[in-house]
């Protein structure tokens, strides 16, 4: 992990809802920074905060008061032309339901944003057939979505979250839609992602197994970081729930 700056900083942020009568504050006052090449896992129960902290650090929301940089830069002052391009070309997204185009091919869906980034078509298949080997799906390029299994759908989203060479990939409950073994074939990918070129991957999940993958793991509560454990303590605590199950 590249310890040399803090690539996400969430600085006093809350967010309130108004649901009819009713106000409903999903953020209380959260503090936290995220170091370039982590991988950090966002975990907690339904309705803890845990999908709208995740979401203002993807600039899909914003905060009430409080800010959200990215490189230090405030992303709640980008108008909407520079809040699109950073999230075409600094973060890379990957979804619970896969969010692919059902009539476009494997290829089609990983190049799409690539065509938006303004890449020529020969350089964005290129790449786009490079970013399947890499997830091991080369040569399923031309099958639709239709045509694969979900796990080789979730690859396609990751190849796709890596289109245009992003710093950030955010995974919302990306293991949600799959069984346990190919679930821990997604989890081992973006750990890879992590470890070895250095993308920061920022995950809200409920999926426990990603415990032994993460470099920390931010426990959400009420609207509030109830704790932050390192990989060290998270070591600890696997190993006690092992020991417990053996």
């Amino acid at each position: 992990m590249d310890t040399g700056h803090n690539i996400v900083r969430v600085s006093e942020v809350t967010r309130t809802f108004r649901m009819g009568a009713q106000v409903v504050q999903a953020l209380k006052g959260v503090d936290l920074s995220i170091q370039a090449g982590e991988y950090l896992s966002i975990m907690g129960p339904s309705g803890s905060g845990k999908s709208t902290l995740f979401n203002m650090i993807g600039g899909l929301d914003k905060p009430s008061t409080g800010k959200v940089y990215i490189d230090e830069v405030d992303i709640a002052q980008l108008d909407a032309y520079e809040l699109a391009w950073l999230r075409n070309r600094k973060i890379g997204y990957i979804f619970q339901t896969f969010n692919l185009i059902q009539v476009m091919t494997a290829l089609e869906n990983v190049t799409l944003p690539m065509v938006f980034a303004g890449m020529s078509n020969d350089e964005s298949v290129e790449k786009g057939l490079e970013l399947l080997g890499l997830v091991g799906l080369r040569e399923r390029h031309a099958h639709k979505p239709n045509e694969l299994s979900g796990g080789q759908q979730q690859r396609v989203a990751i190849a796709r979250s890596l289109a245009n060479t992003p710093a950030i990939i955010l995974a919302d409950e990306p293991t949600g839609n799959l069984d346990l073994s190919t679930g821990e074939e997604i989890i081992a990918l973006l750990k890879h992602l992590s470890s070895e070129r250095g993308v920061t991957v920022i995950s809200a999940t409920h999926d426990h197994k990603m415990l032994a993958v993460s470099d920390r793991v931010v426990w959400i509560r009420d609207g509030r970081i109830d704790k932050i454990e390192s990989r060290d303590q998270l070591n600890i605590s696997v190993g006690a729930i092992s020991s417990k199950d053996a």
